[in-house]
C-alpha cells in the first residue's frame, strides 16, 4: 500500500481549504466526509485529525475563509460613500454573496460557531467588525445615536436583513399578482422604513 504524501501543516491547510471550496461550489456541507476529504487531497485521515484536532474544527477554519470573504466584499462598500447608500449596498452585497456561495452560507449558518479558543476569538472578532460596519454607518446617518441603541440597532437592523436572505435563498417569501417577491425589492423597503423613521425620531439623546 502507497504511503500518503508528506505536506507542511501550511501547505497541507492551503489544499483543504481549496478542495473544501471546490466541494461547496455545488454541493452541501453535509454530505462531505473527513475520509473524502483526506483522499482529495492525498493524506491519511489522521493526517487531517492531527492537523485540526476534529473535523469540526476543520469546518470552522472554512467559516472563518466565509466570513474573510464577505469582509473583502463589504469593505470597499463603506468607503467614501454617504451612510444611506453605505448600509443598502450592505445589505444587497449580503444577499448576492449568499446566492453566490449558497453551500458556504449554509455552513456558515446551519453549523454551530466555535465556542471556545482561538477558533472562537477569531470568529468572534471578524463577526464583531461586520456589525461595526453597520453600526458605523448608522451612528453616520443619525450622529445623536448612542453607542447601546446603535449596537442594538445594528443587530436587529442586520438580523431583518439576514433573515430577508434566508427566506430568499428557500424561495420562501411568497408571491404576489403571480410574481415571486424579490429581495432586492423587499431589502429596499426594510432600510427605507428604518432609515425614515430614525431620520424622524425626537427621543434620542
Amino acid at each position: 500500500m502507497a504511503r500518503p504524501r508528506q505536506h507542511a501543516p501550511e501547505a497541507l491547510h492551503a489544499q483543504v481549504m481549496a478542495a473544501c471550496d471546490d466541494w461547496l461550489q455545488g454541493n452541501p456541507v453535509h454530505a462531505l466526509s473527513l475520509r473524502a476529504l483526506a483522499r482529495e487531497v492525498g493524506c491519511a485521515p489522521s493526517t487531517l485529525l492531527k492537523l485540526y484536532g476534529s473535523f469540526g474544527n476543520l469546518l470552522q477554519h472554512v467559516n472563518i475563509e466565509t466570513l474573510a470573504r464577505l469582509r473583502t466584499v463589504i469593505e470597499p462598500l463603506t468607503q467614501g460613500a454617504e451612510p444611506e447608500r453605505q448600509m443598502r449596498a450592505l445589505a444587497l452585497a449580503y444577499w448576492q454573496f449568499a446566492q453566490r456561495e449558497p453551500f458556504r452560507w449554509q455552513l456558515l449558518f446551519d453549523y454551530p460557531l466555535a465556542q471556545e479558543g482561538e477558533l472562537d476569538q477569531r470568529q468572534s472578532d471578524m463577526i464583531e467588525a461586520l456589525f461595526l460596519r453597520v453600526e458605523t454607518s448608522l451612528k453616520e446617518y443619525q450622529p445623536a445615536l448612542g453607542d447601546l441603541e446603535a449596537r442594538r440597532l445594528g443587530r436587529t437592523l442586520w438580523g431583518s436583513v439576514h433573515g430577508l436572505v434566508q427566506l430568499g435563498l428557500n424561495e420562501r417569501l411568497g408571491y404576489w399578482q403571480g410574481q415571486q417577491l424579490e429581495v432586492p425589492e423587499l431589502l429596499d423597503q426594510l432600510l427605507s422604513t428604518i432609515l425614515a423613521g430614525l431620520r424622524h425620531r425626537s427621543d434620542i439623546a
